[in-house]
């Protein structure tokens, strides 16, 4: 029995996602660690990773939380380095948008940094696909990553502190965070507000609760719009 078009892509998906596992893996399993040491429940590290699965935020957020910074702080910090999530989800909609409602909030939901890249860069090289087979490939990409998320995350947690905590993920999470974003570095703008982001980042470094983030990200929010605004003017008068 012959496989449908969509099935094939999801399939295809999978596939192409299956080099990130060597990451999410033992990220997952290390957040539900520490997740555990620092004084969650099983059921609030589970709520905790299906609700945000955002690995980033999730880690930025637990490490204010032991901190006892302000909740205030704590929410702005996870929306802050979740924001790129709302550009993702701008430039997929051309590709999904037309599907049902329900399709796309379970897209919305799904829509985390791996399968946003891999589905970006297939919907480009191959304009032609059906919506279908669109959706196939992006939950291809996206459904076997978010459920060993789950599973490492929970087996993190009820092992505790049996699983060790300093293996060197957190220097691989942000290089492979780079590997994905680093190709969709086309624009001037893209490229303005990322060297914008990394070097108040650093200047910025000293500021309690790691606030500089939050002042970084949103210069970067400005300057990367200014950027293209400034294109598209100089575009319109040439």
């Amino acid at each position: 029995m012959s496989l449908s078009p969509a099935a094939q892509q999801f399939l295809k998906g999978a596939k192409d996602g299956l080099p990130f596992h060597i990451v999410i893996w033992p990220f997952a399993a290390i957040f539900g660690a520490i997740a555990t040491q620092a004084g969650l429940n099983v059921v609030e590290v589970m709520g905790f990773s299906i609700l945000v699965i955002a690995g980033s935020a999730q880690l930025a957020a637990l490490q204010l939380m032991t901190e006892n910074a302000p909740t205030l702080i704590v929410l702005a910090t996870a929306l802050a380095v979740n924001l790129r999530m709302g550009m993702y989800s701008a430039a997929i909609t051309p590709h999904l948008g037309k599907s049902s409602l329900l399709t796309r909030a379970f897209a919305a939901y799904m829509l985390y940094d791996q399968p946003y890249a891999l589905s970006t860069i297939k919907f480009e090289k191959e304009p032609n696909l059906s919506l279908s087979e669109k959706l196939g490939y992006f939950f291809g990409a996206a459904i076997p990553i978010a459920i060993a998320w789950y599973a490492l995350t929970l087996g993190g947690a009820l092992l505790g502190e049996k699983i060790p905590t300093d293996i060197g993920v957190d220097f691989a999470v942000p290089v492979t965070f780079l590997a994905l974003v680093a190709p969709m570095l086309k624009t001037p703008a893209h490229l303005a507000s990322a060297l914008t982001s990394g070097v108040l980042v650093l200047v910025l470094g000293f500021m309690p609760y790691g606030s500089g983030l939050l002042i970084a990200a949103a210069a970067a929010l400005v300057v990367g719009a200014q950027v293209e605004i400034w294109m598209e003017k100089r575009k319109a008068a040439t």
